[in-house]
């Protein structure tokens, strides 16, 4: 079947977007919630048992509490060496559905296997989640890389954002009923570590169960490339990649998006990333001190309404354009930051921050998901895996930069809000750069490219 016949068919979008409805179970239950305060308190354990105050991986030293970060930290400078070369593969090869396949696969089985995380095994978790966070972030460069693919250019907001709110909508649902069985496990007889463990492997058993309904829908857009004698899929990424890097002159204005999404999207994932030690940390270093029972409410309630905000923001889009409606998005985070820094004291701050956790969940799915949809009209044709792959090196490579600067800020002042406050220079830049560049060009260099190539 052509691929014009395939643009906007209504099962194959819903397909795509239950993928997001999959894997983002990985990133609630696994990444926010489970995985990083069980495997930190193993491992403090396991050092308490030894005598220490550190574990020691592979002969290296290692706080308890550091070592869940670093490797995030592994994970994603892997992500940036890999994600690149397997997007030229994709692209080169035309196997785009099959590389997400094996990598939803592993990621998947990876986190299941989360289940054996007991007593000395706690180095077991960080190796799982190094695999597992590679793998997702692999499988979505090519599951972003079908958007241009199933939607037509007036509709990509819609349905970028309708994927988007799916993934805050599975994610929301499966992290609800693990953190109600968490609650009650002990109850019902199930331990507590029993239970986290159960709750980890069922991230990775919803995100290889629904990625079956993405299988059957999303089709392959071309018949498989066979590689040319004497070559391999590494050599011909890196000439694809090498390629690719020197006709990115011929895209000024996609590569000026870029940077500008580098930044402020930095801003987008350190609040995301930093809101939850705001919340709790003591009133005297400028926290909010709330209690475990509010902070997992609040993040229960931003998963939902996230899924509304998503589907708003694709609305709102069409109403008003791409880059206006994320212009607007970043106005709200600069809006939200000066408020955690100047409000939210005295004895109403708990429903200032309900109310804060709202506009974020309003506009945290709807600036990232419409940036999506931006991205894929300024990029050409046969390139979609490659260019999403720097798209979510963006995303994940460069998020080192806002956590760095909140850490340093709040060493030097010793005190999160004026921290908080130093991140608005992400959203500022933001709002400086993204007016200057010019869509329609973008938009017109990539059917450019593509006319040149056919």
């Amino acid at each position: 079947m052509a691929t014009e016949a395939l643009v906007n068919n209504r099962k194959e979008i819903f397909g795509w977007a239950m993928y997001d409805w999959a894997n983002s179970a990985f990133s609630t239950t696994v990444g926010t919630v489970f995985l990083g305060p069980y495997v930190a308190r193993l491992a403090r354990i396991a050092a308490e048992a030894a005598g220490t105050s550190t574990v020691s991986f592979f002969g290296i030293p290692v706080a308890p509490d550091s070592f869940l970060p670093y490797c995030i930290s592994f994970s994603v400078g892997m992500q940036v060496l890999f994600l690149p070369i397997l997007g030229a593969i994709a692209d080169y090869s035309h196997l785009r559905k099959r590389m997400m396949q094996i990598f939803a696969t592993i990621g998947a089985v990876a986190t299941i296997l989360m289940f054996l995380l007991t007593g000395n095994l706690w180095w077991l978790g960080g190796v799982l989640f190094i695999v597992a966070n590679l793998s997702f972030g692999a499988a979505i460069v090519f599951y972003n890389a079908y958007l241009p693919d199933i939607a037509s250019e007036e509709e990509r907001d819609r349905v970028s954002s309708y994927g988007w709110a799916m993934g805050y909508l599975g994610g929301g649902i499966l992290l609800a009923l693990n953190l109600a069985f968490f609650i009650f496990s002990e109850d019902i007889g199930v331990p507590g570590d029993l239970a986290v463990r159960i709750n980890l492997a069922s991230a990775g058993v919803w995100w290889l169960g629904f990625s079956f309904i993405t299988w059957a829908r999303l089709r392959p857009r071309h018949a498989a490339r066979s590689l040319p004698t004497g070559e391999t899929y590494a050599s011909i990424g890196f000439k694809q990649l090498k390629k690719t890097f020197s006709q990115v002159k011929h895209f000024p204005e996609t590569l000026k998006f870029l940077l500008a999404y580098f930044l402020y999207n930095d801003g987008i994932q350190t609040v995301i990333a930093i809101s939850s030690t705001f919340a709790a940390a003591p009133l005297i270093q400028g926290g909010l001190e709330l209690d475990q029972q509010t902070l997992i409410a609040v993040i229960l309630m931003i998963q939902f309404v996230a899924f509304f905000g998503a589907l708003f923001w694709g609305k709102l889009a069409g109403w008003i354009g791409a880059k206006q409606s994320v212009v607007v998005s970043l106005v709200i985070w600069a809006g939200v930051v000066i408020y955690a820094y100047g409000g939210l004291k005295g004895e109403g701050r708990v429903t200032e921050f309900f109310i804060l956790g709202v506009f974020i969940a309003l506009v945290m799915g709807g600036s990232q998901a419409i940036s999506r949809s931006l991205f894929a009209q300024m990029i050409p044709n046969g390139k979609e895996a490659e260019f999403f792959s720097f798209y979510e090196i963006s995303e994940r490579g460069t998020s080192w930069i806002g956590p760095l600067v909140f850490g340093l800020a709040n060493q030097i002042f010793g005190n999160l809000r004026i921290a908080i406050l130093s991140l608005i220079f992400f959203f500022v830049m933001g709002l400086i750069l993204l007016p200057f560049v010019n869509v329609s060009k973008a938009i017109a260099d990539a059917k450019k490219y593509n006319g040149n190539t056919v």
